[in-house]
């Protein structure tokens, strides 16, 4: 018997729903025997249940999700939980529409997610971007600095919306952004969906509800041992109305919720209830002696460290390669690695990111070093200067709200004549999906060269119209 299911009542309702013979007459189609139809469909689809007259009765009787709902608000010290089965991004989307009216302001990190864009257009609300500082020695952004968000409380933004940590592990100075922030009473929203080990051990920082936040956003597939596509969304009362993001966030779910995604969101908080402190532990323990190892067969740091940042600022779970360094491609070294079938979660010309989590073993750590060690030193050459990557500094031009240019009419341009058009697409390296161009902004030679640099390099461009970037989507003139 599962050690959670005793303290997780989503994990044992999707259990028990297993051991018991039940005849359904309900969705979904498939009534987990599709197997009988088909085995490879089969595999996929018969251990699959809903919320609804799985989890719990068609009528919702046992309250089974309010019950786990309400130990996860009380795990992160929050008055107000929701479990997601459409990740992080339908949480983003449900925060941001339950903030104001359309034509409001909000305050964001230019390095904010897509889900972050889009939800703009669908709630109407105008950004004000903040500029991220960049650490000179590592050419990475370390947040978004106080000065950078007073500068803008003038024009009145409704919240600040941040994204910490980023997806090369840094964080922002939070607890003095909040203090700023509330003198104001404006209200802190932080996107954290690579954080959801922070604030359960003393070897990560706090998570951000800690520090003081009003709102936090958490992929639970990411950094902890969730189903795909599960998320939790958390949030304080004092600045924030409860009931319209409730409100929100059922506008914008599905009605058929499955029920792995919910159970797992349930399993992860229980794991972390009763042995967060000794898995991440063990985690950052992992990721030190692997960095150790591969860094003694170089003379250049080629791995960003707790060291380089200031105190909390870095996630020291997080595993990224220095490229440039070695004077290697990221691309080339992912691309090797997969030869050998070892999957990396980004690499772009000067990075290459491994996603280390509480589900990895000191086996597969070494078993990467022993891979990664002869292809690093196959491929180096001579040191290339510290670059920026695109995703982190580009200053955008706004010429128009991003949800009129969404609405807009719009033509396709070839590459060479869409400098100074206004785009219609949000176009982005992914990963990390960090829009470079968004719709309404104008695209200027350092974006349209940047990314056909980018692309030339190996790295995939997301959600353009175009992803060959012959041409654009722009508005018609």
């Amino acid at each position: 018997m599962s050690s959670l299911r005793v303290s997780a009542p989503l994990l044992d309702a999707y259990l028990s729903y297993f051991e018991s013979k039940r005849t359904p007459f309900t969705i979904p189609g498939h009534k987990q025997r599709a197997s009988r139809l088909d085995a490879g469909l089969g595999s996929i689809v018969d251990s699959d249940t809903p919320l609804y007259g799985g989890l719990d009765e068609i009528k919702l009787t046992n309250q089974t999700l309010k019950k786990a709902e309400a130990l996860a608000a009380t795990l992160w010290n929050a008055h107000f939980a929701r479990f997601s089965t459409g990740g992080s991004t339908h949480a983003n989307q449900a925060m941001v529409l339950a903030l104001g009216k359309p034509g409001d302001k909000v305050a964001l990190s230019r390095t904010a997610h897509r889900s972050i864009l889009s939800a703009l257009v669908l709630a109407g609300l105008e950004p004000i971007w903040l500029s991220p500082e960049i650490d000179v020695a590592t050419g990475v952004p370390t947040g978004i600095s106080v000065a950078e968000f007073e500068k803008v409380i003038d024009q009145k933004p409704i919240a600040l919306l941040l994204t910490e940590p980023g997806y090369l592990g840094t964080m922002s100075d939070l607890p003095a952004l909040v203090k700023s922030a509330h003198a104001h009473s404006i209200p802190v929203i932080v996107d954290a969906a690579w954080g959801g080990h922070f604030g359960f051990s003393s070897s990560t920082p706090q998570h951000c509800l800690q520090m003081g936040a009003d709102a936090l956003i958490t992929s639970i597939h990411k950094a902890l041992p969730g189903y795909s596509a599960s998320a939790l969304l958390l949030a304080q009362g004092k600045l924030l109305n409860l009931d319209r993001i409730e409100q929100s966030f059922e506008t914008t779910h599905t009605t058929s919720p499955a029920g792995a995604p919910l159970a797992s969101i349930d399993g992860c908080r229980a794991l972390l209830q009763t042995r967060g402190d000794e898995l991440i532990s063990a985690l950052v323990n992992n990721v030190n002696n692997f960095k150790s190892k591969v860094q003694a067969s170089f003379d250049l740091p080629i791995f960003l460290n707790v060291a380089d940042f200031a105190d909390s600022r870095f996630d020291p779970t997080k595993i990224v390669l220095r490229a440039n360094q070695l004077g290697a491609s990221g691309v080339e070294i992912e691309k090797k690695l997969q030869d050998q079938l070892i999957r990396v979660e980004m690499a772009d010309n000067d990075t290459v990111v491994f996603l280390a989590t509480l589900a990895d073993s000191t086996e597969e750590f070494d078993q990467l070093a022993d891979v990664l060690i002869p292809i690093l030193k196959s491929l180096q050459t001579s040191r290339r200067a510290t670059a920026t990557s695109l995703s982190w500094s580009v200053i955008p031009r706004v010429e128009i709200s991003m949800r009129d240019a969404y609405f807009a009419d719009t033509e396709m341009v070839c590459a060479a004549d869409a400098l100074g058009r206004i785009s219609a697409d949000l176009i982005a390296p992914y990963p990390p999906g960090v829009a470079v161009i968004a719709p309404g902004e104008v695209l200027t030679a350092m974006i349209l060269d940047g990314l056909a640099t980018t692309k030339a390099a190996g790295v995939r461009i997301a959600y353009a119209t175009d992803p060959t970037l012959s041409t654009y989507r722009v508005v018609k003139n």
